[in-house]
């Protein structure tokens, strides 16, 4: 008895250990941010790597479901398509495996590192129809529930185990009918079946043999934590060539917990990480000042706040559900709409040592609000006549064009993305608020921040726990040679620095870090 009793012990240790390997983004060389590039084809993240990703330092680049998705022709070629997997040929409206390797091999060459977004609860709706209007041109029957391309049958869906009358998910209290009937139609796999498992299996491990770091989950709360378990306990390690031996694949798992419901994002973290929800939701109140919320609230930001242990969220300020109101978080959410609270709400989330953060890069799109809801919410990317996606133009001033918005690149989000990197490890520090929307808080003795929210100028000497010196603030501007572009902040002998900032400034904060110093 005693030998099972230690082989029982070693097993859950070695399952804890892996579940604690795969909170690990496996970032390359101190970097320490993920870009969301949403609907970009893959040739144009080769390219945005290389010229742009890589030397500022980001650490790596969500994509889009690369696997052969659903084209829907009415409305034209909506974004949701490619969330309607047909099967898992490497073939998608970001292009084909080819085009998909090459970015992979391109990317890991410049420390960036590749996050697949992966549809594994579900194939497309079951209004799918049947024929070859799909991105590879494999024909499918989803009215028979037949993906030969597979090759999946009826025989690999849940609808023996759902109990409502329309096996569509009713009831979210339900947790069975959360996990074992159709989220919005979408046919739902039977993912306990050893033969599902297999197939998912086979193409996560297929990415990661191509070079991927990890996944994002799609829709986990509608996945029973231990198929996913026994899923993500098969995937292989990392591709040696570009991680070092034993490297498990990064996870991170979508699951919209704002509280109130049966399912929670608890059941999961021990997985991997999970899409922090609340954290978005309440960043919004609180730069809008929405339900009297104020910044200097934010001094136990985190886990003080009721999210999750800080090693298991991945944060983010908006995501490409809530930003066009779907998903979760409501009206508050920030988005490039609002440029300016955006700005401050994304540095905020960058300074902050809170979880690991995403930042989202988007496109434009008509909004028509009919009663508070956008009825263009659906529109894909920026696309030619035939539907195939456009490449992003970068222009002369580095902005991007043909409708893609490309926040990752405004030089306030990006000069904070390089403060995280050059403040990574450091605690929060020397905080300092007015009891109103006027906060500062430092990292260690590496980096300061000040945020003016008030309707009125902010003058105040701060504590910035710096070494003496001038340092360029990197919102306004950043160092350039020997000089700055933007403001300068001197910091005296005594770490104490004045700081101005008008309410009516462009971008009414400021931020340096030790790599900012002249």
């Amino acid at each position: 008895p005693r030998k099972g009793k230690s082989m029982k012990l070693f097993i859950l240790m070695a399952l804890f250990g892996l579940g604690l390997a795969q909170h690990n983004p496996q970032f390359k060389n101190g970097r320490t941010s993920i870009v969301h590039l949403f609907e970009w084809r893959w040739a144009d993240i080769a390219q945005e790597c290389e010229r742009f990703l890589g030397p500022k330092g980001f650490g790596g680049v969500q994509i889009s479901p690369p696997n052969e998705h659903i084209v829907l022709g009415i409305p034209w070629r909506p974004w949701y398509q490619r969330y309607q997997p047909v099967s898992y040929n490497l073939c998608s409206r970001s292009g084909s495996e080819a085009e998909l390797k090459d970015m992979i091999t391109r990317c890991n060459k410049v420390g960036v590192n590749i996050y697949v977004d992966t549809v594994i609860n579900h194939m497309c709706g079951s209004g799918g129809g049947t024929g070859t209007h799909s991105s590879c041109g494999s024909w499918f029957d989803a009215t028979n529930e037949d993906f030969p391309s597979v090759p999946y049958s009826y025989l690999d869906f849940n609808d023996y185990k759902c109990k409502t009358g329309s096996g569509e998910i009713e009831n979210y209290g339900d947790i069975y009918q959360v996990r074992d009937c159709r989220l919005v139609g979408l046919l739902d796999l039977a993912l306990e079946k050893e033969y599902v498992k297999g197939k998912v299996t086979e193409y996560m491990n297929k990415l990661i043999n191509m070079g991927v770091a990890g996944f994002r989950v799609d829709g986990c709360k509608h996945m029973w934590p231990g198929d996913l378990s026994a899923v993500y306990g098969r995937l292989n390690n990392l591709n040696t060539q570009w991680f070092p031996g034993g490297s498990r694949p990064f996870i991170y798992q979508e699951v919209i917990d704002l509280g109130g419901e049966p399912i929670s994002a608890n059941e999961y973290v021990h997985l991997g990480r999970v899409t922090e929800f609340k954290y978005g939701a309440k960043l919004g109140n609180i730069f809008r000042k929405w339900n009297n919320e104020k910044l200097c609230y934010t001094k136990n930001w985190g886990e003080g706040w009721g999210f999750m242990a800080n090693g298991n969220a991945v944060v983010f300020t908006d995501n490409h559900d809530n930003q066009r109101g779907s998903g979760a978080g409501g009206a508050s959410i920030l988005t490039f709409w609002d440029p300016r609270l955006y700005k401050m709400a994304v540095g905020y989330m960058l300074a902050h040592p809170y979880g690991v953060t995403r930042v989202m890069s988007s496109y434009r799109w008509d909004r028509n609000f009919v009663n508070g809801k956008d009825q263009n919410y659906w529109v894909g990317p920026p696309s030619n006549g035939d539907g195939s996606t456009k490449p992003v133009l970068i222009n002369p001033d580095q902005t991007c064009g043909n409708g893609w918005v490309c926040e990752h690149r405004w030089r306030q989000i990006t000069n904070m993305v390089i403060f995280r990197n050059v403040v990574n490890g450091q605690p929060h520090s020397n905080w300092w608020d007015n009891q109103g929307n006027q906060v500062a808080f430092g990292r260690g003795n590496r980096g300061f921040i000040v945020f003016n929210n008030d309707d009125w100028d902010l003058n105040v000497t701060l504590n910035t726990g710096m070494p003496g010196g001038t340092y360029c603030d990197v919102i306004s501007g950043q160092k350039e040679g020997s000089k700055c572009t933007g403001k300068q902040v001197t910091v005296g002998g005594d770490g104490r620095a004045t700081f101005s900032i008008s309410n009516k400034d462009e971008d009414p904060f400021i931020a340096i870090h030790a790599d900012s110093k002249l």
